[in-house]
């Protein structure tokens, strides 16, 4: 490729991807609940953390939770607020 070439933003995007795989990381996508993005962004206006920061702490926290057995008792709580 030519130095002066400009790159796609496809290509630009396919690079960054790989990346990041690069480093050990990997893409998640899902869809939020109404209450589950409630939740998300008071966390992002508490916190100011990005996608990647919420998400990796979020699934490292269920982690925690479940290996510690409190994971009834969060959803439990969950459920009594409406969250």
């Amino acid at each position: 490729m030519d130095k002066n070439q400009a790159l796609t933003n496809a290509e630009k995007q396919r690079r960054y991807r790989e990346r990041q795989k690069d480093s050990g990381k990997k893409e998640l996508r899902g869809y939020l609940t109404p209450e589950a993005l409630q939740c998300y962004e008071e966390i992002v206006q508490k916190t100011q953390w990005n996608d990647s920061t919420l998400l990796s702490n979020a699934i490292r926290l269920m982690y925690a939770a479940h290996k510690l057995g409190q994971v009834g008792i969060l959803n439990s709580w969950l459920n009594e607020h409406k969250r």
